[in-house]
């Protein structure tokens, strides 16, 4: 993981090359729309008073809980013990990025969402109120955070959200085989290098020119650059959009020569 000094060097750079957060200068006919309509859309969540009340509530938290870490910084499955309010403010999304992922839900109407990470649920909230027709698969691998998740999902009245608990590495080719399709994917689950790409080659199995996959973090350390960056050139992969915090995926067949856009937000 980069030091906070790192990040801070590495953001100053994407905000001097980064194009106009706005659209100006953009010569995509979509990205430009996009721009428009999704990263400076207004709307938020319906019940987004009570998601970001219990944000609030869980960064107050000062109890302990016994975590199964099986992300980054975890060369084997092990337990740690930490204080959730610590968990949280690494974990929880901040309202700006989960309300982006809200509309980008309403945007390109994924017939189906998958969430990789679901840490407490907060940005699984946002993610199935877009989605309030259909269902949001999310997957943790913890026990413990996923039953705080569930509790959470119950608490504020999420009935299309399915959580599934366990390795991605078991969980992610179950899931495959049960749609045609990918519709949007965010991952945020599994910060390092081998993972990362193991999760986007897999999907790539079964993606088409509608699917839309989000990573998250990905300057978060050096490998998830290396990933990012190998995704980015995948022959597949038409278009992408970085805004520093998170990485998007197009497969667009409109998309006759590859792009890379670095945006401002």
């Amino acid at each position: 993981m980069h030091s906070t000094l790192t990040l801070a060097f590495k953001y100053f750079n994407y905000y001097l090359k980064a194009s106009n957060g706005k659209g100006h200068g953009i010569h995509s006919p979509f990205v430009y729309q996009w721009v428009r309509e999704v990263l400076n859309g207004p709307s938020s969540p319906p019940n987004v008073k009570e998601i970001e009340a219990l944000r609030q509530h869980l960064r107050n938290d000062t109890s302990s809980i016994e975590v199964l870490d099986l992300g980054a910084g975890s060369r084997q499955s092990n337990f740690k013990t930490r204080r959730v309010d610590a968990i949280a403010k690494s974990a929880l999304k901040s309202s700006k990025i989960a309300a982006l992922l809200y509309r980008m839900v309403g945007y390109h109407k994924p017939h189906s969402i998958l969430e990789m990470g679901t840490s407490f649920g907060i940005t699984s909230c946002y993610l199935a109120a877009g989605h309030s027709q259909g269902k949001l698969v999310t997957m943790e691998g913890a026990p413990v955070i996923a039953q705080i998740a569930q509790d959470n999902f119950k608490l504020l009245d999420y009935k299309n959200i399915e959580l599934r608990q366990g390795d991605f590495a078991q969980l992610l080719p179950t899931y495959l085989n049960e749609i045609e399709s990918v519709g949007l994917v965010y991952i945020d689950g599994n910060h390092q290098y081998l993972p990362t790409l193991e999760y986007f080659h897999a999907l790539l199995e079964k993606v088409n020119e509608q699917s839309v996959l989000i990573f998250d973090d990905i300057y978060w350390s050096s490998e998830m650059e290396q990933a990012w960056s190998e995704i980015k050139n995948h022959p597949k992969v038409t278009l992408t959009i970085d805004l520093f915090f998170i990485g998007i995926v197009f497969f667009r067949n409109e998309n006759k020569q590859k792009e890379h856009f670095v945006i401002r937000y």
